[in-house]
């Protein structure tokens, strides 16, 4: 069974979607599987990520800001694909060093996630975009 979650993004930063997963993963009535999500773009990631305190999601954004600038900080000078933008090639780099896919354990019909873990779609660019999630259950 699958689905296709669509995220519509506002800029850079982590956009939870744990409910909407959660609410298709119950209407699938399974009582045991695997579920499998990916993003299906070279400029985002995926996390599973303390959901309780959104300081973690302000302190990630900012660590990864840090560590991959935007292209035009001198810092970032050796980069050469900056046509789309300052900020496409340091997402894709971003993107290269997170995770572009999860796995999950579903038992008794429900997600086995912590109880402070959310999902997140960590977008990297600046600008506005739609995002698609692929979810598989197995």
């Amino acid at each position: 069974m699958h689905s296709r979650f669509t995220l519509q993004t506002h800029g850079a930063g982590l956009y939870e979607f744990t409910r909407q997963v959660q609410r298709w993963v119950e209407s699938a009535a399974v009582e045991e599987a695997l579920l499998t999500l990916f993003v299906r773009h070279t400029s985002a990631s995926l996390l599973i990520q303390e959901n309780a305190d959104p300081e973690v999601q302000t302190d990630l954004a900012a660590y990864f800001h840090r560590l991959v600038p935007p292209s035009s900080d001198p810092s970032m000078a050796y980069l050469t694909h900056t046509y789309e933008g300052p900020d496409d090639m340091p997402a894709h780099i971003k993107a290269a060093l997170l995770p572009v896919s999860l796995q999950i354990p579903v038992i008794s019909g429900r997600m086995v996630l912590g109880t402070w873990q959310g999902i997140y779609l960590f977008e990297h660019r600046t600008r506005p975009h739609r995002r698609e999630v692929v979810a598989l259950l197995r």
